[in-house]
């Protein structure tokens, strides 16, 4: 079993880690996005409260969540001792310093894995962690009661301060992800010349629309709500 220790901890398996974990969490990025959306229908949060409820108590979805923090911890993990090691290799430094095709996204992965570690700590404490452990008012619907989720956000968009780091927040995922889609696949091998370059237009897509589609939601509750 050394050998997989032996790969895993070496600059290829870390990659790999980062590559697989990454692609995982950009599927979970555009699902949570679609359920987050319907923070947006006209029904006082009900489509939105029944689908929290639903994702904090189907076992299946449970499973999946171990997967996703698992993922979260080992993506940021394993990117920072990259980073680490970048910064120690003299080489590696004045490569991309020195390049200009190396974008800004690329040059600051480190930094804005960073950034986004901590909003996502800041995330899952003022949403996830007040609806788990906290005291979330319940609703029912049809005799059914489940968290009000939807009256925590609202309440939380209404400050500005949380607007505002949001919205940072989803701009700082946008770079990060518009060198991270791409990379992801590179890593992977999967470069072709015909199919390469629908990779990347597809990664400035999403890493542009998906960002967007998060940061309109505390912008809307701020503003007509």
């Amino acid at each position: 079993m050394s050998w997989i220790t032996n790969f895993l901890t070496s600059s290829i398996g870390r990659k790999l880690i980062m590559s697989l974990t990454g692609l995982f969490l950009i599927q979970f990025l555009l699902v949570h996005l679609i359920g987050n959306l319907q923070l947006l229908y006209h029904d006082q949060g009900e489509k939105f409260n029944l689908y929290a409820d639903f994702m904090t108590s189907n076992p299946v979805i449970k499973t999946v969540s171990i997967l996703l923090y698992t993922g979260i911890l080992l993506h940021a993990i394993q990117g920072l001792l990259i980073w680490r090691q970048n910064v120690k290799s003299r080489k590696v430094r004045y490569a991309v310093s020195k390049n200009p095709n190396v974008g800004f996204a690329a040059k600051n992965m480190g930094w804005l894995g960073t950034i986004i570690l901590v909003f996502l700590i800041l995330h899952l404490w003022q949403f996830w962690f007040k609806m788990k452990f906290g005291t979330v008012a319940p609703v029912a619907y049809d005799g059914v009661e489940v968290k009000n989720l939807y009256f925590l956000v609202a309440e939380v968009f209404k400050q500005p301060i949380y607007v505002f780091a949001y919205v940072i927040g989803m701009i700082v995922i946008a770079f990060h992800l518009l060198h991270g889609f791409e990379s992801s696949f590179q890593t992977l091998g999967l470069n072709h010349k015909k199919y390469t370059p629908l990779i990347k237009g597809l990664g400035v897509v999403y890493s542009i629309l998906v960002p967007l589609g998060f940061a309109i939601i505390p912008i809307y509750f701020y503003f007509f709500k």
